[in-house]
C-alpha cells in the first residue's frame, strides 16, 4: 500500500501532470461535441456573419437560454463565478509564497478555462445540460483532488469541496446519483489521505467519509420533495391553462348561443312577413304554370320561379329550425317513431325510383329521453341525403340496437346507403353550417341533426367511403327509469346547477346518474360538468365510484353531504 501511494504521488501529484490531465480531459470530453454542435449551430444560425447568413439574434437567444435555467442551474453558475472571484481575491491578499501563488494561479486558470468551455457548450446545447454537468463533475473531482494535494496537510480546508459537490449533484440529479458522487469523492479523498495513514486515526478519517453520505441522504430527500412539488405545480399550471381554455370556449359558445338566439328572435319576427309573400308567389306561379303552353319561354320562366320559391321556403324552414328554442325531452320508445318517419319520408323522397328498404329494429329497446318531432326531422334529413346519393336506386338500411361504452348504455339508430360516398376531407366538414356536397341544398341539414343530438345529450357519427356508401349513426344515452328517483350528481357534488338558471350542464336535468358520459371526461363532446372540469378525471369522482359500486360500504360519501 505504501509503495502504491508513493507511485500515485509521483504520477498524479505532480503539478505539471495534474494540469496536463485537466486540460486534456476537458478538451477530450468536449472537443467532439463542441466541434460538431458549436460549428453546426453557428453556421446554421448565422453567428459568423458570412455571405448569405442572417443576423444571429444573440440577445434573444441568450435570454431564452437563461430563462430555461432552473434554480439549481443558476446556483451552479453562481458558485463557479464566485469560486473564480473569491479565489482571485484570496490569491491577492493571502500571505502565501510566490511558488504557492504560482501553483494556485495555474490551477485557477485551468478551472476557469474548462468552466468557460463547459458553459459555452451549455449556451449552444442547452438541451444537453445534464450530460455536460456529468462531464463537469468528473473534471471538478479531478480538480478538487489536485487542490487537496497542493496543501500537504491532513487538516487542510479544500477537502470540504467534496461535500459541496455531493450536495449540489444530489439536489440536481437525485439520491442515487448523489450516493455515486459520494462514493467517488470518498475514493479520491482516501487516495489523498494515503500519505497520512500512519499519523491519523482511522475513526477521524471515517467520520469525514461518513459525512459525505450523510449529506447525500437528506439532500436526496429534498430533491425528491422538490421534484414532486415541481410536478404538482406543473400539473396545476396545466389544469389552470386547460380551465382557462374551457372558460374561453364556454364564453365563445355562450356568445354564439346568444347570437343564434337573437337571430332566432329576429327570424321569427320577420318569418311571417317573408313566408306570406313567398306562399303567394309560389301559389300564383304554380297556377300560372298550368295555364301556359308547353315549350314557351313564359312556361320556363314560371318553372324557374316555382323552383326558386320552393328553395327559399326550404332555406327559411331550415333556418327557423336551426335557431328555434329547443323543447324539453320526454321518455318514449325509439322504434315506433323511426318506423313511422321512415315510411313517410321514403314515400315523400323516392320520386317513383326503385329502392330496396331494409328495416332492422331491435325488439325490446329501453325507453329513452327524446323529442319525436325533432327525431323525425333528423330521419327525414338523413333519408333525403341517402336518396340523393343513390339517383339510380340502391339499398337503404335502417337499424336500431343497444350498445355499451363509456360505462353506460346507449340506444343507436343507423341509416346506411349504397350510393356515392364522401372523401375524407368532405367528411370532416359535413357538420359545418351551410356546407353541402349537393348542388341544391341549404347546407344546414346535418348541422341541424348535430344540434338536435346535442339537445338529446347524444351525438352523431359518419362513416363513408367514396365507393362503399355512407352510414350515419345517432347515439342516444339511456338512464334506467328507476335511477331517476335516486340521488343525482348535482345533489351529491353540490355544484348548484339546479338553482342557477344561467348555467347549463348537459347532465341536468335528465342524466344525473350517468353524468360522466354526458358532461364529464368520458363524454363524446366537450367536458362541461363543473366538477369534471376541476378534477379532469371522472374515475376519481366520488359520485362515479358510488354509482359503479352502489353496494360497497367503503364507497366515498357525497361531497355535498361531507361539506
Amino acid at each position: 500500500m505504501f509503495m502504491f501511494a508513493i507511485t500515485v504521488r509521483k504520477i498524479v501529484f505532480s503539478p505539471t501532470a495534474c494540469i496536463f490531465l485537466l486540460n486534456n480531459t476537458a478538451y477530450t470530453l468536449t472537443e467532439g461535441i463542441f466541434q460538431s454542435s458549436f460549428r453546426a449551430e453557428t453556421i446554421r444560425t448565422g453567428l459568423f456573419h458570412g455571405v448569405g447568413m442572417p443576423h444571429f439574434p444573440f440577445k434573444k437567444y441568450t435570454h431564452d437560454v437563461l430563462q430555461g435555467f432552473s434554480v439549481t442551474d443558476r446556483l451552479f453558475l453562481a458558485l463557479r463565478l464566485w469560486t473564480i472571484l473569491g479565489s482571485s481575491t484570496w490569491l491577492l491578499f493571502a500571505p502565501l509564497s510566490q511558488s504557492v501563488v504560482g501553483q494556485y494561479s495555474v490551477s485557477l486558470a485551468v478551472f476557469s478555462s474548462y468552466s468557460l468551455i463547459l458553459y459555452i457548450l451549455i449556451f449552444f446545447k442547452p438541451d444537453q445540460i445534464r450530460h455536460i454537468y456529468i462531464v463537469s463533475l468528473l473534471l471538478d473531482l479531478v480538480f478538487i483532488f489536485y487542490l487537496v494535494h497542493l496543501e500537504p496537510e491532513y487538516r487542510n480546508s479544500f477537502f470540504l469541496c467534496y461535500y459541496l459537490l455531493v450536495l449540489l449533484h444530489t439536489l440536481y440529479f437525485g439520491r442515487i446519483f448523489g450516493l455515486m458522487v459520494a462514493t467517488l469523492s470518498a475514493g479520491l479523498y482516501l487516495i489523498n489521505l494515503l500519505p497520512y495513514w500512519q499519523s491519523v486515526h482511522w475513526t477521524e478519517i471515517g467520520i469525514r467519509i461518513v459525512f459525505l453520505y450523510l449529506i447525500g441522504f437528506p439532500a436526496g430527500i429534498i430533491h425528491e420533495k422538490l421534484k414532486k412539488d415541481k410536478e404538482n405545480i406543473e400539473n396545476l399550471n396545466a389544469q389552470l391553462a386547460e380551465s382557462i381554455e374551457n372558460l374561453k370556449a364556454m364564453q365563445v359558445k355562450l356568445v354564439e348561443s346568444e347570437k343564434l338566439s337573437a337571430l332566432g328572435r329576429l327570424t321569427e319576427t320577420v318569418a311571417h312577413e317573408i313566408r306570406n309573400p313567398l306562399m303567394s308567389l309560389g301559389g300564383f306561379s304554380r297556377r300560372l304554370l298550368k295555364l301556359l303552353t308547353e315549350d314557351s319561354k313564359e312556361k320556363q320562366y314560371a318553372e324557374t320561379i316555382v323552383t326558386e320559391v320552393a328553395r327559399l321556403e326550404s332555406i327559411l324552414r331550415d333556418v327557423l329550425l336551426f335557431t328555434s328554442e329547443k323543447v324539453g325531452l320526454k321518455r318514449g320508445e325509439l322504434n315506433p317513431v323511426v318506423r313511422d318517419a321512415v315510411a313517410y319520408f321514403i314515400d315523400l323522397y323516392s320520386n317513383n325510383q326503385s329502392y330496396e328498404i331494409i328495416e332492422l329494429y331491435s325488439p325490446g329497446l329501453p325507453r329513452i329521453y327524446l323529442d319525436p318531432e325533432q327525431l323525425r326531422q333528423c330521419i327525414g334529413n338523413l333519408i333525403s341525403n341517402s336518396i340523393d346519393a343513390m339517383p339510380e336506386g340502391g339499398t337503404l338500411t335502417i337499424s336500431t340496437k343497444t350498445t355499451v361504452f363509456n360505462q353506460i348504455q346507449w340506444v343507436s339508430l343507423t341509416i346506411k346507403d349504397t350510393g356515392r360516398g364522401m372523401s375524407k376531407q368532405q367528411s370532416e366538414l359535413i357538420f359545418e353550417p351551410f356546407y353541402s356536397t349537393k348542388r341544391v341544398g341549404t347546407g344546414l341539414g346535418l348541422t341541424i341533426i348535430h344540434e338536435i343530438m346535442e339537445e338529446h345529450r347524444g351525438f352523431i357519427t359518419a362513416d363513408s367511403t367514396e365507393e362503399g356508401g355512407t352510414s350515419f349513426t345517432l347515439f342516444f344515452p339511456y338512464q334506467a327509469e328507476e335511477e331517476d328517483s335516486k340521488t343525482q350528481c348535482w345533489q351529491c357534488i353540490g355544484c348548484g346547477i339546479e338553482t342557477d338558471p344561467a348555467r347549463r350542464c348537459p347532465a341536468y336535468p335528465y342524466f344525473g346518474r350517468i353524468c360522466w358520459a354526458i358532461a364529464g371526461t368520458m363524454c363524446h363532446g366537450k367536458v362541461m360538468g363543473t366538477y369534471a372540469e376541476k378534477i379532469h378525471d371522472c374515475h376519481q369522482c366520488p359520485f362515479f365510484k358510488r354509482c359503479q359500486n352502489p353496494d360497497d360500504p367503503e364507497a366515498p360519501s357525497c361531497l355535498a353531504a361531507a361539506g
